[in-house]
């Protein structure tokens, strides 16, 4: 385990250069075609996404935990970053900034915002600590769970007080909101549609793994058709904002797709196998099309100087969603799944299982292990069938809590989406950071 965290303590320190891309790809295009660059930001995203669910998938079908599957798969992952790494290094040569020109490292490290670095990596583990402690196994009142939540609300109320009256140039530039309103309301849409997509992310493939599917390589299947869709319209959207240089209704359209997919999904039962693999169509359009809309809207609604600043926000704040989304969604769906143990055994206790023995009889049927299940006495195909059955239904329970949270977060978002206005005119030709010299791109 500790392992597992470093591990992903590395990834997470590389995903944090991910606004970079979005940056980049805007800088040195026209703003007219700003949306397109960030549409096709979001299909190379997607197509990889997919890509990597095929090799994972593949190489894990059994889902064995002894086997090498795993390994291969993340062995594969570093020759890809390698890759990537040698690309960026030999290839996106641009001119230096005057900042970068002008000012040391230490004088760059000296202008970081280290004071809300620590108060919203401190608040937020803390608050997503506390929040997973919650049914699983604590209760609230107990202090586990109290007063780690409350630690981490305390250091969230001290970030606000330090963005707002003490760092003014740090993480939440002031310079970003007081242009117009577009920034602060693709802000909070990116924090829903970042609330939404982990939902997805995260419960979609484990539904589909619990109720329909074994091979991995189909619930990887199933789930990459929403990144192939969400290219897809990534692109369409792309065309539609740079043709008309609109972006709010397309907005709200998206986040009403949101909305169709959740409560399909909270519709769901152990016997829809079927109608998931549509719901992917809603979820993919929906992602290709919030994501190059409200990346696009806050770009063109800063100074080009903050650029960066707004971009690495955008990202991060979609990023903060996804966290406090998961943290509310594992409070909802163990809070159904405490109650698995009583649920199976109020189906097989009256079927002739002896109730000393429901709890190893839980534990073997969640793994589906045979050879345990055939050692409890008792123990008959009928009664393993209805066990099974109670123990999906509980499964669907807990995953309709999910979906109900998700739908109501990305409602919300679907309204304060219409409070962005269109910003044509900032859809020009001006590019804010061309790779060329200045004088050899105006040159004649």
């Amino acid at each position: 385990m500790p392992i597992a965290i470093l591990g992903f303590s590395i990834v997470g320190i590389g995903f944090g250069s991910q606004p970079l891309l979005h940056v980049v790809t805007s800088e040195v295009l026209p703003r007219r075609w700003r949306a397109w660059g960030q549409a096709a930001d979001m299909a190379s995203n997607a197509l990889g996404a997919a890509g990597g669910l095929y090799v994972g998938g593949a190489l894990n079908r059994t889902n064995n935990p002894r086997g090498e599957g795993f390994r291969v798969y993340f062995l594969v992952n570093m020759a890809v970053y390698v890759v990537a790494a040698g690309l960026c290094w030999w290839v996106y040569n641009p001119p230096p900034r005057p900042l970068q020109k002008g000012l040391s490292t230490r004088e760059k490290l000296g202008r970081l915002d280290w004071g809300g670095y620590f108060c919203l990596a401190v608040g937020l583990v803390l608050f997503s600590v506390g929040l997973s402690y919650s049914q699983n196994p604590f209760e609230w009142r107990d202090p586990q769970v109290s007063a780690t939540f409350a630690v981490g609300m305390v250091f969230v109320v001290a970030l606000v007080v330090y963005e707002t009256w003490v760092k003014s140039d740090g993480m939440f530039h002031h310079g970003l909101f007081t242009g117009n309103r577009n920034f602060a309301v693709a802000m909070f849409c990116v924090f829903a549609e970042g609330v939404a997509f982990f939902a997805a992310n995260t419960y979609f493939a484990f539904q589909v793994s619990v109720l329909y599917e074994s091979d991995a390589l189909l619930v990887g299947v199933r789930y990459s058709l929403v990144m192939i869709i969400a290219a897809v319209f990534a692109c369409l959207t792309g065309w539609y904002c740079a043709a008309t240089r609109r972006v709010k209704w397309v907005t709200f359209m998206a986040f009403g797709l949101f909305i169709v997919f959740f409560i399909c999904m909270a519709t769901t039962t152990r016997k829809s196998d079927t109608p998931t693999w549509g719901y992917t169509v809603f979820l993919g359009s929906a992602l290709g099309m919030t994501l190059t809309t409200l990346v696009t809207v806050a770009q063109l609604s800063t100074p080009p100087e903050l650029i960066s600043v707004a971009s690495g926000l955008i990202i991060s704040i979609r990023s903060l969603g996804g966290t406090v989304g998961l943290a509310i969604y594992n409070a909802l769906f163990h809070d159904v799944m405490k109650n698995l143990g009583s649920n199976v055994g109020s189906v097989v206790v009256p079927k002739g299982i002896l109730p000393d023995d429901v709890e190893m009889f839980v534990t073997a049927l969640e793994a589906q292990d045979q050879k345990t299940l055939g050692i409890i006495p008792g123990v008959t195909a009928d009664v393993i069938e209805a066990g099974a059955i109670a123990l999906q239904d509980t499964f669907v329970v807990a995953f309709r809590h999910v979906w109900i949270a998700g739908a109501c977060f990305v409602a919300l978002a679907a309204f304060v989406s219409l409070l962005l206005f269109d910003p044509k005119k900032e859809f020009n030709m001006h590019i804010d950071a061309p790779v060329e010299k200045e004088e050899d791109l105006y040159s004649v």
